[in-house]
């Protein structure tokens, strides 16, 4: 059910759209030294946005806390809350129909991935 959803995703519900704005955003981070993590972070949402059906968000632990924290203040700062607050539009666009609900779920759950993407990854 996974792979037809991530097919009318990438079809309907701007997931080729999404990956192609993450992935062009996380090259031009990557270009700078301190931009790196932020770049790395972007590609992780490409993939997301790519294929968001069938893929699960979990907290990491590990032990990076303060880091993750200061990264993700950075993040929310510089961009994170412009890119939850689409997706966050985006999903409530689709929860106007009952056919765009089972999109609206995926918005929000890279709404929740995209404001604080550090110390959280996701897995299949």
């Amino acid at each position: 059910m996974s792979i037809l959803g991530n097919v009318l995703w990438i079809l309907f519900g701007g997931g080729l759209v999404l990956f192609i704005e993450y992935f062009l955003a996380g090259l031009a981070l990557c270009i700078t030294i301190i931009g790196i993590p932020f770049g790395i972070k972007c590609f992780d949402l490409a993939v997301l946005a790519l294929l968001p059906f069938g893929a699960e968000i979990v907290h990491k632990k590990s032990a990076g806390g303060c880091l993750n924290l200061i990264m993700n203040i950075v993040w929310i700062v510089l961009g994170g809350i412009i890119i939850t607050l689409t997706h966050v539009v985006f999903g409530i666009l689709c929860a106007i129909t009952i056919i765009g609900v089972p999109f609206a779920v995926q918005h929000m759950k890279l709404a929740a991935f995209s404001l604080t993407p550090f110390g959280v990854t996701y897995k299949r």
